[in-house]
């Protein structure tokens, strides 16, 4: 659906792929998370020598980005990039939100702005709550989802699709391309989303829960969404599926050794539940 909408907006400015309707799905399925679903929008921006990919999902609510050379943005790291756009509006104590898998570079990045970042539970009805409830001014998800207070609290992909065109458009004129930004924000080494298909999800959970607190105790400690703990170098959330078998991990350290190292600590736990 976001096809007739973006180029209504647009015009005939991009190179467009798939943009027509069909609920039939004749390419590939509408979720962008898929690395197979982003191939095709990948080769075209190597074709084009284009600036950015950019993907909706099925029905434009959720918006994802590749750069300019084909690599995919983790979403989370988008909320620290369209945090430039509102650089005026961004004064000590506006408040923003972030969900509990996000990157510890998204606040690290926007500390500059002294703002107020909450981190709250996954999903849209949760998040847009939120953001209305402290009357933040924008925040997002690592789904792709990305909420605004310009737009009755609640999330838009066309939306945050032209903010990030025009944050792009002004660090071009500056000679800054997409991946020398991201990399600007982006600090840790990240595990991506694992998971587990067991039915003991609960169990599983609280025993990697309880194994690393009794190693040490954590910086911090969140405990709606599964868990994250936090600790100086790294980062994990543990949290169950609602609708399926998985637990689900994600994990960020300061550099690649521990990342695998924490990795492997968490499985050998999990996968001694069925």
């Amino acid at each position: 659906m976001g096809g007739p909408f973006i180029k209504d907006l647009l015009k005939n400015r991009p190179t467009y792929i798939y943009e027509r309707p069909d609920g039939t799905f004749p390419n590939h399925d509408g979720n962008p998370l898929k690395p197979e679903n982003l191939r095709d929008l990948k080769k075209l921006v190597k074709t084009k020598n284009a600036d950015i990919g950019i993907i909706f999902d099925g029905d434009a609510d959720r918006v994802m980005f590749v750069d300019e050379n084909a690599e995919f943005i983790s979403p989370d790291l988008m909320i620290a990039f369209i945090g430039d756009f509102f650089e005026d509006r961004l004064k000590p104590g506006t408040k923003l939100i972030q969900d509990i898998r996000t990157s510890k570079s998204v606040a690290e990045y926007l500390s500059k702005y002294d703002i107020d970042m909450h981190t709250w539970r996954v999903g849209r009805a949760y998040a847009a709550n939120k953001l209305k409830e402290i009357d933040g001014l924008y925040g997002g998800e690592l789904a792709g989802h990305y909420y605004f207070k310009d737009f009755y609290y609640s999330d838009s992909g066309l939306l945050a699709c032209l903010i990030v065109l025009q944050v792009l458009k002004d660090l071009k004129h500056k000679g800054i391309s997409l991946s020398q930004r991201i990399a600007e924000i982006s600090k840790y080494y990240s595990s991506g989303e694992i998971n587990f298909k067991i039915n003991q999800k609960k169990e599983a959970m609280e025993a990697v829960k309880d194994y690393f607190v009794k190693q040490q105790k954590p910086a911090s400690f969140l405990d709606f969404d599964g868990y994250r703990l936090n600790y100086p170098d790294w980062w994990f959330n543990i949290r169950p599926s609602n609708t399926e078998p998985y637990l689900r991990l994600i994990a960020e350290a300061s550099n690649k050794d521990m990342l695998n190292e924490k990795i492997e600590e968490i499985k050998s736990i999990v996968e001694k539940f069925d």
